[in-house]
């Protein structure tokens, strides 16, 4: 198994960065939250910021941590460990993905996500119900 940082980007609007993998990648044409796998040399939170910038050529500050999940595929094991962040530099620039979408909260799981990404989805409404009802 092998820890993946993956960053909830939210944008002025409260909508949430999905990105579509390429035909290239495993789990091809499959929507995800982008990061990438934790080298041994660094957190999560330095490897996401550097795997955002690598992937999507935006600098990212980190809001919040959630929960991290462990999945389970056929033929490979990850822990995702996701970030709540916010843009603070940058325009887009896809480098391995073949798409991107900014979704409200009730688009989130209308998309074909990768399934370790879907309880982090989960847990990010639980989240963002948990806000409303402290009214801030």
């Amino acid at each position: 198994m092998f820890d993946v940082a993956c960053a909830l980007i939210i944008d002025s609007k409260k909508r949430l960065f999905a990105a579509q993998r390429s035909s290239t990648m495993s789990l091809p044409f499959k929507w995800e939250l982008p990061g990438g796998k934790v080298e041994s040399d660094e957190s999560p939170e330095d490897c996401l910021i550097r795997e955002i910038s690598e992937e999507l050529e935006l600098s990212i500050v980190i809001i919040n941590a959630l929960t991290p999940h462990s999945h389970h595929y056929p033929s490979f094991s990850i822990r995702l460990i996701p970030f709540i962040c916010k843009q603070i530099s940058g325009e887009i620039t896809l480098k391995e993905h073949s798409d991107f979408r900014w979704l409200r909260p009730n688009e989130l799981l209308d998309l074909d996500w990768a399934d370790a990404d879907v309880p982090i989805l989960k847990q990010y409404l639980t989240y963002l119900d948990a806000i409303k009802s402290w009214n801030l």
